[in-house]
């Protein structure tokens, strides 16, 4: 009899440290009505970053405005200043022509005033960021469970600087979007890659080729993406030539069409965009950092009092490819003498899952550990350690987001 407990307590150890839950664990969960469907949990999202786009009055970066919403206004309505960017042709009208059609619309609903001219983009973009939230917590759910899914849209939606710059026109919140997105779609970056959807890859592939026409240096996160998935993939001719190569082609192709139109001349942006910022080093007229910037300063202030629990969550979950993805990111962009929070942003996220498995496993060791002193309803008590981290990390990041969004600068 002590033999079998022996036996019990053993395994009851090796699910909390791998987080195989089984059906019956799963059954005693407490269901979330808030986050029972795709739908429910889209519209908890948008209404969240509705507030949030609302919420933020501060300045942050002129890329904002002048690569954005100046530019848009520039096409919606003939006028409107455009930098030395657009006339150099290391732009691509691809971004703005979103917030120009938004100006065309509220112009023909007669909305085009002040108040609706300053919010609506910001309130447009929140949409874009309700998607993805979303499939944070989708790719979550696939990588994990329901349980940590939960954990990993509370520290996206907490953290101080996902509300400071996710509702922000710039092309970087929209990358960030089209990389969750994506990732979700890519097969390996999956635990178990033959278990995704048939026309998956290409979803992924065709998101993927539309980040990188937005912005060149998405190209960092989808060669480790696209690298693995050629590894892994047991029809890498057909990845290659069918996929690959085909939707590459078509998306380079509109956005060279896009271009063509706008500038009035055959311009490949993606090429001049390398030209300046990679061959040239021209980014570092604004500004250098040492090498080792991202690492020790930039990705820490923005994971800001997650990095702990993020750190945690990448040792217990053992899910390699995904922190390889954070560490190829900061690798790569550490090369480059001019850093900025914002480039790292759309890795941001996934270092924010793996907080969420990281309280996801506090809570559901402490429930363990109740339930083995007999406790009868430990499942639906919050265990004191988690209160105590929920609490440690919305009263550091609420106050910080609120200063840094209403007040600062």
């Amino acid at each position: 009899m002590r033999q079998r407990q022996h036996v019990a307590i053993a395994e009851d150890k090796d699910r909390i440290e791998n987080r195989n839950f089984s059906e019956e664990e799963k059954k005693r969960k407490p269901s979330y009505d808030l986050f029972s469907s795709s739908t429910k949990t889209l519209m908890v999202c948008l209404a969240m970053r509705m507030a949030n786009s609302l919420l933020v009055q501060t300045y942050f970066n002129p890329d904002e405005h002048w690569q954005a919403l100046e530019v848009a206004h520039n096409i919606a309505f003939g006028y409107g200043h455009l930098t030395w960017e657009w006339k150099k042709g290391i732009r691509s009208y691809l971004h703005p022509m979103v917030f120009a059609a938004l100006y065309k619309v509220l112009a023909l609903c007669h909305l085009d005033t002040p108040w609706f001219m300053s919010k609506a983009p910001r309130l447009l973009q929140s949409m874009f960021c309700a998607v993805g939230d979303l499939y944070l917590y989708k790719l979550s759910n696939v990588l994990f469970d329901d349980h940590v899914a939960q954990w990993a849209l509370f520290s996206q939606l907490v953290n101080w600087f996902m509300f400071f710059c996710f509702t922000r026109t710039l092309s970087n919140s929209l990358e960030t979007v089209l990389t969750l997105v994506g990732i979700y779609y890519w097969p390996c970056m999956r635990v178990s890659p033959n278990k995704a959807p048939l026309f998956s890859r290409k979803w992924g592939v065709a998101i993927a080729a539309l980040a990188c026409a937005i912005r060149p240096t998405s190209a960092i996160i989808w060669m480790y993406v696209g690298l693995l998935e050629l590894f892994l993939a047991h029809d890498r001719l057909k990845f290659i030539f069918l996929e690959v190569a085909p939707i590459g082609v078509l998306v380079l192709t509109l956005m060279c069409l896009v271009d063509r139109l706008m500038y009035g001349s055959w311009i490949l942006v993606p090429l001049n965009f390398l030209k300046f910022n990679f061959l040239s080093s021209g980014g570092d007229y604004y500004g250098t950092h040492k090498w080792h910037w991202y690492f020790t300063q930039g990705f820490p202030v923005i994971l800001f009092t997650f990095l702990p629990f993020s750190i945690a969550g990448m040792v217990l979950s053992k899910q390699w490819k995904p922190s390889g993805l954070i560490a190829w990111v900061l690798g790569l962009y550490s090369v480059l003498g001019h850093k900025e929070f914002r480039f790292v942003l759309p890795v941001l996220p996934i270092a924010l899952m793996f907080s969420g498995y990281s309280i996801a496993a506090m809570k559901t060791a402490a429930s363990l550990n109740s339930k083995r002193k007999g406790s009868s309803n430990s499942h639906v008590k919050c265990p004191s350690k988690v209160r105590l981290a929920i609490f440690f990390l919305l009263s550091t990041n609420i106050p910080m987001a609120l200063y840094m969004s209403l007040f600062h600068q």
